[in-house]
Parts: C-alpha cells; structure tokens; sequence
C-alpha cells in the first residue's frame, strides 16, 4: 500500500459523477457526487445532515468505475455539506462475493 507521501504524489483528475456509496458493515446508501478520482482515492461532495462515516469501509459504484475504500476525512463546508476523501483498499474475497451477490 502506497505512503502518504506517495499517495500525495499521484495526481487526482476531475471526474464529477453522481454515484452511490454502500456502508459494507450495515448496508446503507448514500448518494454522493464524486469530484476527483485517481488509482488510490476519490474525493467526493456529501448532502448536509450525512453522518460522521470517517473510517467505515465502502464500496462506492460510479457509471464505470467500483471502488472497495475506507471513509479517511469528513470536513463540512459552509453550506452544510461536506468534502470526503477517501482511500482505496485491495477487494477481499468477502467483499467481491458481495458484489457478485447483488449486483446484476
């Protein structure tokens, strides 16, 4: 897994989708619109009132792109909504089974 310092390095693209994100511990959605992507992260804009997730693990589902990651920030803008970052993981057998189970 990449530092932090190497993952500062590698240079997020804009990529502005609305896509969902699925909370793998209890199951629940969240829609949320991605801002940037790159091979180890996303940052993504969260509605207002969306609780604390920092440190869930997810899978967020864009129109061509899955990610398995873990929630790292949630900082609220001004507006009320927030800004969250968040890190991609290696997928788990656990996880892709998960996936198979509900998708299609």
């Amino acid at each position: 897994m990449a530092s932090a310092d190497e993952r500062r390095i590698i240079k997020r693209i804009d990529f502005n989708e609305n896509c969902v994100i699925v909370i793998c511990e209890t199951e629940e959605k969240y829609y949320v619109e991605v801002k940037n992507v790159s091979p180890l992260g996303m940052g993504l804009r969260m509605a207002p009132g969306t609780p604390d997730l920092t440190g869930k693990e997810i899978i967020i589902v864009a129109e061509t792109l899955i990610m398995y990651a873990e929630v790292a920030r949630m900082e609220e803008m001004e507006d009320g909504s927030f800004d969250v970052g968040i890190k991609a993981k290696k997928f788990s057998d656990e996880v892709l089974q998960y996936l198979f189970d509900h998708i299609g």
